[in-house]
């Protein structure tokens, strides 16, 4: 199976295939999740644990071991990068997008994307990686603010 070199960059295929697109399933619920293991307020929860401004222990491991197959990949044409993403709240149900939590730190997994066209939110992705609209453009993947 394919391997990621960069968790955020992951969780954004993630948002394409599972919450835009609704093949790559079942969608990963962390308040479901989270309740079979006895936690009924979410919220409460990250609260009372201080853990507002990180990725929880079980959606880290849920996204890390989530496989998602070459064919599921080379369906993503387009990316988007948006702090109001649902997998990032599946990750950090009270992040606020204040901080660079979702930040991309590389692109070294356009490789496994083998027909992405478009990538939006091209000005955020910028300020994350130097020179990112050259990576891109060299890779003839379009970017749009």
């Amino acid at each position: 199976m394919t391997a990621f070199r960069d968790f955020n960059f992951k969780l954004l295929v993630v948002e394409k295939l599972m919450y835009w697109d609704g093949t790559l399933t079942p969608a990963f619920s962390l308040r479901e999740h989270m309740r079979a293991r006895g936690v009924e307020d979410l919220d409460r929860y990250v609260q009372e644990n201080a853990l507002e401004y990180t990725v929880l222990d079980e959606a880290r491991a849920y996204f890390e071991e989530l496989e998602i197959p070459a064919e599921l990949l080379a369906t993503v044409e387009e990316l988007t990068f948006d702090g109001g993403h649902q997998v990032f709240m599946e990750c950090a149900p009270v992040w606020d997008g204040e901080d660079d939590l979702f930040d991309l730190h590389s692109l070294d997994d356009l490789r496994l994307l083998p027909n992405l066209r478009l990538f939006t939110g091209g000005l955020a992705l910028k300020h994350m990686i130097p020179g990112a609209p050259d990576i891109l453009a060299a890779r003839g993947i379009a970017t749009r603010a």
